[in-house]
């Protein structure tokens, strides 16, 4: 087997209509989640239960035939949902205030197959003379930082527990939101890692995490 790190990178992923579709019903949702993790994170998130709960269409797209097949293309292996307790398996991740950001991180796999990061753009416009924000993805090459454009309607996909990654923070005015979603080649996991994973989700969704 080829091994798959990415990212791979797919500008225009979307027919302009589906795309403005499913990009009104991630901006119509509310309610994010503010973290705030000091020297790391901060930023809003708007959890999977949320989405399932105001916006199906979206999970309805996490969950398609179709979606799945495509990203299970890029990746070169067969791909499946993440667990519905998982509040990262589709959530929106939104950098709106000065200085909401992420720094330097792997996603932590806690199941037993390979764990895949899919992060599609919904939102990015700032002040650079791209019209983007300063809210940039970068990602370590080797020594040298690699830096994502995530224009909107742009597809990421990367193994997240291979590569390190980061977001630079955003300005004042500025706005970036994107839908983030995780697939796994085999979803299952233990007991020992179910805790440890809602302990790492209560730095985006709370405490709530370790009951839900």
């Amino acid at each position: 087997m080829i091994a798959f790190d990415g990212p791979a990178v797919l500008p225009d992923f979307l027919p302009g209509a589906d795309f403005s579709a499913l990009r009104q019903d991630v901006l119509n949702l509310s309610g994010a989640e503010r973290s705030y993790v000091p020297l790391h994170k901060k930023g809003g998130t708007i959890a999977y239960s949320t989405i399932r709960r105001l916006a199906p269409g979206l999970a309805e797209f996490y969950h398609s035939r179709a979606h799945r097949q495509a990203v299970s293309e890029i990746a070169g292996v067969v791909l499946e949902p993440t667990p519905p307790s998982d509040e990262s398996s589709l959530s929106i991740l939104i950098y709106e205030r000065p200085g909401d950001h992420i720094g330097w991180h792997y996603d932590h796999n806690f199941y037993r197959g390979r764990h895949f990061t899919i992060l599609l753009a919904i939102e990015n416009r700032g002040h650079g003379t791209d019209g983007l924000s300063a809210s940039r993805l970068l990602v370590k090459d080797g020594d040298a930082e690699r830096v994502i454009s995530t224009a909107a309607n742009t597809l990421v996909v990367f193994e997240g527990a291979r590569v390190l990654h980061k977001v630079t923070p955003i300005e004042d005015g500025e706005r970036r939101v994107v839908l983030s979603m995780t697939y796994c080649t085999d979803p299952r996991n233990s007991a020992v890692r179910e805790i440890a994973r809602r302990v790492k989700d209560t730095a985006y969704f709370g405490p709530r995490v370790l009951w839900s």
